[in-house]
């Protein structure tokens, strides 16, 4: 499946290019406008990149803390490191153990995608942002030839970005 999104400055033209899609006997079905008034990007399906980092954060967590923990002690009972004088062996691998959790955790949030979550690094949402923005989205979604049809009937109307996607699996 080939996606097409050209990002529109108003409604006016939106609309315009989606009736000259119309006009051109593409399938209407798979053309749509997002933005005010039109589809949002949770009702297309466009997935937010900062939700799906938390998620896999959060899934990683639930094994890494605990594996971290295991480790840890495992590792202080091995090694017979005396972390705290006062606290005896026991003590001392569960210290171990809590600080192979908290181990645990920063991997889950350096690895699960929680640093892109917290400090929004790179183009995370850029389609969302001109939405936000009141710019208007036409998607046309289709077989390579559909597409490259519809990039040539948008064109004229001078979209601020053009931009085709291949989706994974189908090239």
């Amino acid at each position: 499946m080939y996606y097409l999104v050209a990002v529109l400055p108003d409604r006016i033209k939106a609309e315009a290019a989606y009736s000259a899609l119309e006009k051109e006997g593409l399938p209407m079905e798979q053309v749509a406008i997002l933005g005010r008034g039109y589809k949002s990007a949770d009702e297309y399906g466009l997935i937010d990149p900062n939700e799906e980092a938390g998620k896999q954060a959060k899934l990683m967590a639930t094994w890494l803390i605990p594996f971290g923990f295991v480790g840890g002690f495992i590792f202080n009972a091995i090694t017979g490191l005396s972390i705290v004088s006062w606290a005896g062996d026991f003590g001392n691998h569960f210290i171990g153990g809590f600080f192979g959790a908290i181990a645990g955790a920063m991997g889950s949030v350096f690895v699960g995608g929680g640093v892109g979550l917290m400090f929004r690094s790179g183009e995370a949402l850029p389609y969302r942002n001109r939405l936000n923005a009141g710019k208007y989205l036409v998607v046309v979604k289709g077989s390579e030839s559909l597409t490259r049809r519809a990039t040539s009937i948008i064109r004229p109307f001078e979209p601020e970005n053009i931009q085709g996607y291949a989706e994974p699996g189908s090239v």
